[in-house]
């Protein structure tokens, strides 16, 4: 006892717990679709000038920009396009290449890696794809615009999630994952059909060329390539391949995404990582310093870092700049007038938003109502429905791939243009008509979606003080770290002295490691006492003990209470212990849990203060009501 207590002497200049390394390795989810949300206001900005310029006196010289020939030469080797095509075919490889990487990443250790997760998206995204093109086909059958049925496949993830963000419910953490999951989908093809059917005749030399760097490129993972470096070179190369041999560009950067694999941080890695930053907090010299970064660099899988870095720059610079360079429609001398009147223009908008909606709501419900799969925890019917609507939101790959069908049509491509914008703008009203009505009909408000538990209380694997039977139920979604948390203790304390055996108190966890770095080592710490059976004394002690949570603190609260240390230290670092924290934490989520502390009354979420008065007259309403713990939702 006396040693660990030196020890932490010893180590407290360089408090780095491993809570607070995950807390900087990790990539949380909220992060990437608050920069795609906050992108989308970037790109209306974009989309209203180019209209603006297009329209003005000024409009020949938004033309001929995009007309400006520019070129890349080395030695003599030379790559000459116009701004137009560099945007198009590369900027948009860019954009594509973050696709690419987001989508492995999901595919590898995210929410598509599962087969039951995937299974709904799947059919939602394969029905938003297939009916927009049937619809699209019977608006505009045998014209020449029956070539830009390519146009209603894509979404464009940036608006859409803007778009759910203002008019979508409060609490839609769950519905964007799973809209996500749908976009990935639309985009693999909406590729591929580029790929396919909108690229020009092909070179077979360059076109093998640029498989055997693919093959390259995904097997340097195998040989420990960290660096970010070589991926990048190689990726450069396979999109000039790519292009030279009649490909469109954007095969390149998906594919090369596709093909840099990713992985979760290894308990090694961090391990390393965290005594490579201890040794520069004790000796913050130059040389110990380039070791601790490579050390955490190498402890990230290269598509995380690569995403890291590309993502804020496809986010806020390649969408807008493609749409500046792509938006511009001169809609004056009756070109307006014309589109409107054309089939071509509302095949567009009824494929986008008509075929979109009822593609996505039907693959959907298919797959759920033949026990397929199921909906993530929180989503309703209402909220598919909603979210298929705004997924007629294509903009990006619509525009793109409108360009490529109607190239040299003019005409075409701006009844298609007209399409694709009017399009957005229907599909962002019909979500909101849909989420309104949700609301009305649903008999709910945006304030309290979702309000019940997404996950009964189970004996078997809640932490539960008090009879397992007891009728009166509170659930909290804590988090040790917490000072609110542990000031609540107390209410329940007095709860159970006034209910006695007839309430029962149950613990989840709620970890957040953005403010609280040690919060989920200490969690798993509970957990690995749980196992042998002294949670609720684990519980009492780091919460009476909140500034005291390093590593050697968890060890030195095991051995007070005599657990194992052997067995405890191995649970500590096991992997279930971790997925044990992180199954609460995906309930709390879904159960519409914003921070902790988070009460549910019996399976109902409580609003408003939490003293035990306050939660006391709730308990007894429901011991009223005679509902017991499991009210039924409306």
């Amino acid at each position: 006892m006396k040693l660990l207590s030196r020890k932490k002497s010893a180590d407290s200049q360089s408090r780095s717990s491993r809570g607070e390394l995950a807390a900087q390795l990790a990539a949380p989810v909220r992060t990437f679709l608050a920069t795609e949300a906050g992108s989308s206001g970037l790109l209306l900005l974009a989309v209203a000038f180019a209209l603006i310029w297009a329209n003005s006196p000024w409009s020949e010289s938004y033309f001929s920009l995009w007309h400006t020939e520019a070129s890349v030469a080395v030695g003599d080797a030379e790559l000459a396009m116009d701004l137009g095509h560099w945007v198009n075919d590369g900027l948009m490889a860019l954009f594509f290449f973050v696709i690419g990487l987001e989508v492995r990443y999901e595919l590898s250790v995210g929410s598509l890696n599962d087969r039951r997760r995937i299974m709904i998206p799947g059919l939602a995204g394969i029905g938003g794809m297939v009916v927009p093109v049937l619809f699209y086909l019977l608006i505009a059958p045998g014209s020449e615009a029956a070539g830009g049925w390519g146009i209603v496949i894509g979404t464009d993830t940036a608006f859409l999630l803007g778009a759910l963000a203002v008019v979508g419910p409060r609490f839609v953490t769950q519905l964007r994952i799973f809209l996500l999951a749908i976009t990935v989908i639309d985009d693999i093809v909406a590729v591929t059909v580029i790929g396919v059917v909108y690229s020009g005749a092909i070179q077979v030399p360059e076109l093998i060329a640029a498989l055997v760097l693919g093959a390259v490129l995904s097997s340097l993972s195998r040989f420990d390539v960290w660096r970010a470096v070589p991926y990048v070179l190689i990726v450069l190369v396979m999109w000039y391949l790519t292009l030279n041999a009649g490909l469109h560009a954007s095969i390149a950067g998906m594919l090369g995404g596709l093909l840099i694999p990713a992985r979760e941080p290894s308990r090694e890695g961090v391990e390393q990582a965290t005594r490579l930053f201890r040794a520069f907090r004790q000796s913050p010299r130059a040389d110990v310093g380039k070791t601790a970064r490579k050390g955490l660099q190498k402890a990230v899988s290269v598509n995380e870092r690569l995403q890291m870095y590309l993502h804020p720059w496809s986010s806020y610079v390649v969408v807008p700049v493609f749409a500046l360079a792509n938006a511009g429609v001169d809609l004056r001398d009756g070109v307006l007038t014309d589109a409107l009147g054309s089939a071509l223009t509302w095949a567009v908008v009824v494929g986008l938003v008509g075929g979109k909606l009822l593609g996505i709501w039907g693959g959907a419900r298919f797959g759920t109502r033949f026990g397929l799969g199921e909906l993530p925890g929180g989503v309703g019917q209402g909220h598919v429905l909603g979210g298929a609507a705004l997924s007629g939101i294509g903009f990006t790959v619509s525009l793109l791939i409108a360009g490529l069908a109607f190239e040299d049509e003019p005409e075409l491509l701006a009844r298609a243009t007209v399409g694709v914008l009017l399009a957005a703008v229907i599909a962002t009203l019909t979500g909101w008509l849909v989420f309104r009505l949700s609301t009305v009909f649903g008999g709910r408000t945006d304030a309290d979606l979702p309000r019940y538990l997404d996950r009964l209380v189970d004996p078997e694997t809640d932490h539960i003080l008090g009879p397992a039977d007891a009728p009166l139920t509170l659930v909290e979604y804590g988090d040790f770290e917490c000072p609110f948390c542990a000031r609540a203790t107390g209410v329940t304390k007095e709860l159970r002295n006034r209910f006695g055996d007839r309430f029962r108190y149950v613990f989840r966890h709620l970890p957040l490691p953005d403010v609280h770095p040690h919060a989920e080592l200490a969690a798993r710490a509970a957990v690995a006492a749980d196992a042998q059976g002294r949670f609720w004394d684990m519980h009492d002690l780091l919460y009476r003990h909140q500034d005291e949570m390093e590593y050697e603190d968890t060890v030195v609260y095991a051995i007070d209470l005599g657990l194992d240390m052997e067995k405890f230290l191995r649970d500590l670092d096991s992997d279930w212990a971790a997925e044990r924290v992180r199954r609460d934490a995906r309930s709390a989520e879904a159960s519409g849990v914003q921070g902790a502390p988070t009460f549910f009354i019996g399976n109902r979420r409580h609003t408003g203060p939490y003293d035990a008065e306050t939660l006391a007259r709730e308990l007894e309403q429901l011991e009223f009501e005679g509902s017991g713990a499991t009210p039924t939702e409306p």
